[in-house]
């Protein structure tokens, strides 16, 4: 035995003796009795946390030019996660450029899976990224928010099976690797001194085979679907803000007659906003429209023909659409898009309301403020009012200047929607300051 495992007489009535011990000797060889050994502490196992991610499988690699329906699935939530988490993906792959989608927890703790559906076809091939948002609220408020961002290939049209599985492996370091309707799985790697985190499944009758030999110089790889997971960055949720001073989802802004600018500005935060036709009693549209003639607004004559729901602009992923759900038609840009067809709003485009007779309403898209657009009036009532709609609940973070705008909407205020109403950006000093409906704003 070592002699650096020794020690000298551990009698407390005998501090001075300078005997040596041997580990397991009761006593030194002066006779002093040697203290128990202390127990030796007991290390309990350590139980690592539960790692919250997205499980998505289901990627058919020869399907990726055309339509695809991925799985994801939610796995390794905090038990004090709410029951019901809502995830919202953005992506040039979905229609409309977003996709929502809602989770919610089973008897036994798990998380129903959900199904994510694009079409990659026509896309120029690459990689797409896919960011994924999943939140959970209490309270009317989120609670909890996690983020994570998902890679999908969009190959060439030319490109071999072997080709496709190559890029996506040399993108992604957790894969797993499936074939449904299988009854043979081969993993082989004869060579190589890297390391793998690779799982290869077969089920119910056909093949996946991987083949990890380097003495080629390549990775043969042959399977059906493929699936991976995303690790889920929990991002801190800001205190609850203090409520609006004038809480709503609408207003008026008045700028001094005589000026430049349209008298009323009419602000409207909604997802879905309705032109329609003046009714003093019971109206169906959210911005009220009316014939402007000779003597000013008419609430008869024309404006009868305007139907009570004539338009819909609503808020895309990729900005703001308009859809003719009238009687009496649409116009833009001079011509019908279609009834029940949305179209995109752009800079500069003319809304005419309606087909059948020309300049009851004339509008013109003047502004495409960040969560916003700003529609002008270009008939008699262009120095009277001029309609903003805004997105609910959305603050546009630093862009708020520089975006585009026509010459005579230039000069308008940014305004947003958030914490329960609406606010005004100074264009000067950036400064914002909630709105009152009614309240005079000098813009210069």
């Amino acid at each position: 035995m070592s002699w650096r495992a020794m020690k000298k007489c551990g009698n407390p009535e005998h501090p001075y003796c300078t005997q040596w011990v041997l580990p397991g000797e009761l006593a030194c060889s002066s006779g002093h009795a040697q203290p128990a050994p202390a127990p030796a502490p007991v290390e309990l196992p350590q139980h690592a946390a539960p790692r919250s991610h997205l499980h998505i499988s289901g990627f058919d690699p020869r399907a990726a030019g055309g339509r695809q329906a991925i799985k994801v699935e939610l796995r390794g939530m905090p038990s004090g996660a709410q029951a019901a988490v809502t995830m919202e993906l953005k992506s040039a792959l979905f229609e409309g450029g977003a996709s929502r989608h809602a989770y919610e927890r089973n008897l036994h703790g798990g998380w129903r899976p959900q199904f994510v559906e694009f079409n990659a076809r026509g896309k120029e091939h690459g990689q797409y990224r896919i960011e994924a948002e999943l939140h959970c609220s209490e309270a009317g408020r989120v609670a909890r928010r996690w983020v994570c961002t998902l890679i999908v290939l969009v190959p060439r049209p030319d490109a071999s099976l072997g080709e496709i599985h190559n890029a996506f492996l040399a993108t992604h370091k957790n894969v797993r690797i499936s074939a449904d309707d299988a009854s043979i799985a081969r993993i082989s790697a004869q060579a190589g001194g890297g390391s793998f985190d690779i799982g290869v499944d077969a089920r119910n009758g056909s093949i996946a085979r991987l083949d990890l030999d380097a003495r080629s110089g390549q990775v043969t790889v042959g399977y059906s679907s493929i699936a991976w997971d995303e690790d889920l960055i929990e991002i801190e949720v800001p205190a609850e803000p203090a409520h609006h001073p004038h809480p709503g989802i609408a207003g008026c802004l008045s700028n001094a007659p005589g000026g430049t600018l349209p008298r009323h500005m009419r602000i409207f935060a909604l997802r879905e906003c309705v032109l329609g036709r003046f009714e003093s009693l019971d109206p169906e549209a959210d911005v009220l429209l009316r014939h402007y003639g000779q003597e000013g607004p008419e609430e008869g004559g024309l404006t009868r023909r305007l139907s009570a729901r004539h338009a819909v602009i609503r808020h895309t992923g990729a900005g703001f659409e308009i859809e003719d759900v009238s009687r009496y038609g649409l116009l833009l840009d001079g011509a019908p898009p279609g009834k029940h067809q949305p179209v995109q709003l752009r800079l500069g485009m003319t809304i005419e309301l309606s087909a059948s007779i020309r300049g009851i309403v004339m509008l013109k898209v003047g502004a495409l403020p960040p969560g916003g657009v700003i529609l002008l009036r270009t008939d008699g009532g262009a120095h009277d009012e001029c309609f903003y709609i805004v997105e609910p609940e959305h603050h546009p973070g630093l862009l708020l200047t520089g975006h585009p705008a026509l010459p005579a909407a230039a000069s308008l205020p940014v305004v947003f929607h958030h914490n329960g109403g609406l606010w005004r950006v100074d264009a000067a000093s950036g400064q914002q300051s909630a709105i009152d409906a009614g309240h005079c704003l000098n813009v210069r």
